[in-house]
């Protein structure tokens, strides 16, 4: 164990122990030590520039089923103490909740090593580096004359370490590192102007898409969308790119959510074993995928992630759950707590090229605004933009549009699933097709 795992973990414990004493039935401390950088160039010069470290814990004291938190970035031994018997002092005066209580011990089950979110490289790439990536990537942007300018391009990184101790006996410390790196671009004449761009996200630098990568995609996501039209409303097949299916399914995670399912906030309430969508669909959350964005050995009560089906074959098989949701549910943690975990809708056997030559007249949904979407109802309705498919190719952008569905016929009316599956983000999907949606427009 390295020199502040164990300093950390240390720590941790001995709080844990200095609750316990002093009369907490239960105990949970989570301690992260991190440094983050960042910079942010417009035109070749920095606007922002940061870089800052930072140390904070986080606390849980449970007394007769009654809870109190804190957080502290003053880690002295008299501040820490004070922290514990004040929130001791706050859960005997709290309101008790037979759903507290921290979760049973579990061993975990994988190396934080054998999950690749720790590279030292990111730790050893100098801050001239970074500057020059973030630079570089617009300055290659620039050189495109359909780019009427740039919003910025930006690098960051981030490295650190988290441990988590409490009073059921559980211990686990382990360190993560990740960088990105991104630009944002504007194009259009008069006043059809369109802002779009992209970037890329890593835990390891050499996974992380090169400056000249990022640009081409960020410049031909914005000038795709130059001489965009109005079209007449009408139901037609509507493809998503990836991006737009990661979209999907993050509302989709909000409808599996724990705390939704038991608030009775979704339209998937009382649905597990039920089939929901059709054979297509086969929903992931799987926390040990080795690089993953949101891969870890232990969530943030402790419960070893694993890999959960939640859809197989359109049958709902599973919640997300944490200790809390699971005992309203009565049911198991999924070891959820710091939310999804490489949520993904498995791959298909179809390119994504194949997919779109399947289309006679329809959509290709490229991104969307607003906050149209309903977790009690399923139901969807948002401004967008795309491109519109005849005869199997792309023949001009749209723009002005509205997309309007829900999301349970959605599931059932996915009729092709793409090849082109990343793990670039923690809910992600490949291209996909739906054979009808409603899209508003003149």
């Amino acid at each position: 164990m390295k020199k502040k795992q164990k300093q950390l973990l240390d720590l941790a414990e001995s709080l844990v122990s200095y609750g316990r004493k002093k009369g907490a039935d239960e105990v949970q401390v989570r301690v992260s030590d991190g440094s983050d950088f960042s910079v942010d160039v417009r035109e070749g010069k920095i606007e922002k520039l940061e870089e800052a470290s930072e140390r904070d814990l986080s606390l849980k004291v449970i007394v007769d089923q009654k809870t109190a938190s804190a957080t502290s970035s003053d880690l002295t031994k008299e501040t820490l103490h004070h922290l514990v018997d004040n929130g001791i002092a706050r859960a005997r005066v709290s309101s008790a909740d037979p759903f507290a209580g921290l979760p049973e011990k579990e061993e975990v089950q994988v190396k934080a090593e054998d999950l690749r979110i720790y590279d030292p490289k990111i730790i050893e790439l100098s801050p001239e580096k970074k500057i020059e990536a973030a630079k570089q990537t617009e300055a290659i942007c620039l050189t495109e004359k359909r780019v009427r300018k740039s919003h910025g391009a930006g690098f960051g990184t981030y490295h650190g370490t988290l441990a988590l101790a409490n009073s059921n006996g559980f211990s686990g410390v382990y360190d993560r590192t990740s960088c990105s790196c991104g630009v944002y671009l504007q194009s259009g004449e008069g006043d059809n102007l369109f802002d779009d761009g992209w970037d890329d996200f890593s835990r390891n630098l050499d996974d992380l898409l090169s400056p000249e990568a990022i640009a081409q995609k960020a410049v031909h996501r914005v000038t795709r969308l130059i001489g965009a039209r109005k079209i007449e409303t009408q139901k037609v097949p509507v493809v998503l790119e990836p991006y737009m299916t990661g979209s999907i399914l993050r509302f989709l995670y909000d409808c599996v959510k724990g705390s939704n399912i038991y608030m009775k906030r979704s339209f998937l309430v009382d649905k597990l074993g039920e089939t929901v969508g059709n054979e297509h669909i086969n929903v992931i959350d799987n926390g040990l995928i080795p690089g993953g964005p949101s891969s870890k050995p232990f969530d943030r009560e402790g419960v070893p992630v694993r890999k959960t089906v939640v859809f197989e074959k359109g049958v709902l098989k599973s919640y997300l759950l944490d200790t809390y949701s699971a005992r309203k549910l009565n049911l198991k943690s999924t070891g959820n707590r710091a939310g999804a975990n490489n949520l993904y809708l498995e791959s298909g056997n179809d390119t994504p090229e194949a997919i779109i030559k399947s289309v006679d007249k329809g959509l290709l949904l490229v991104d969307t605004i607003g906050q149209g979407e309903e977790t009690t109802s399923g139901d969807i309705s948002k401004g967008a933009f795309g491109l519109w498919i005849e005869n199997g190719e792309l023949v001009y952008p749209v723009a002005e549009i509205t997309i309007s569905g829900n999301l349970g016929e959605m599931l059932k009316q996915i009729e092709m699933v793409g090849n082109d599956l990343e793990f670039k983000r923690s809910i992600t999907g490949p291209t996909i097709k739906i054979s009808e949606m409603t899209i508003g427009g003149k």
